[in-house]
């Protein structure tokens, strides 16, 4: 799967490795339906972080579509409020 991190980048990441990302989605959401902002700030970049750390860069000039698109750091809740699907970020 190749996941866009707005405003970083591509990377690609195993199917297998989207069952750590998905726990950190649901409390991103959790965080976002109860308006913990401090939460939210932090399951953020904890979820930037893992998808960074589990995923293999793609080169800059790559031009490969995006399966998925995350929000950048510095996104505001509402910006990525607007980008949820009933499963959240991550699908699954």
């Amino acid at each position: 799967m190749i996941v866009r991190i707005m405003g970083e980048g591509q990377v690609r990441l195993a199917d297998d490795q989207l069952t750590e990302l998905n726990k950190l989605d649901d409390e991103l959401l959790a965080e976002m339906e109860s308006g913990d902002e401090p939460g939210f700030r932090q399951t953020l970049a904890a979820l930037l972080d893992a998808v960074r750390r589990l995923g293999t860069p793609l080169p800059d000039d790559s031009l490969e579509p995006s399966e998925l698109i995350l929000p950048a750091p510095d996104a505001s809740l509402e910006e990525v409020r607007a980008m949820l699907s009933d499963d959240g970020l991550i699908p699954g």
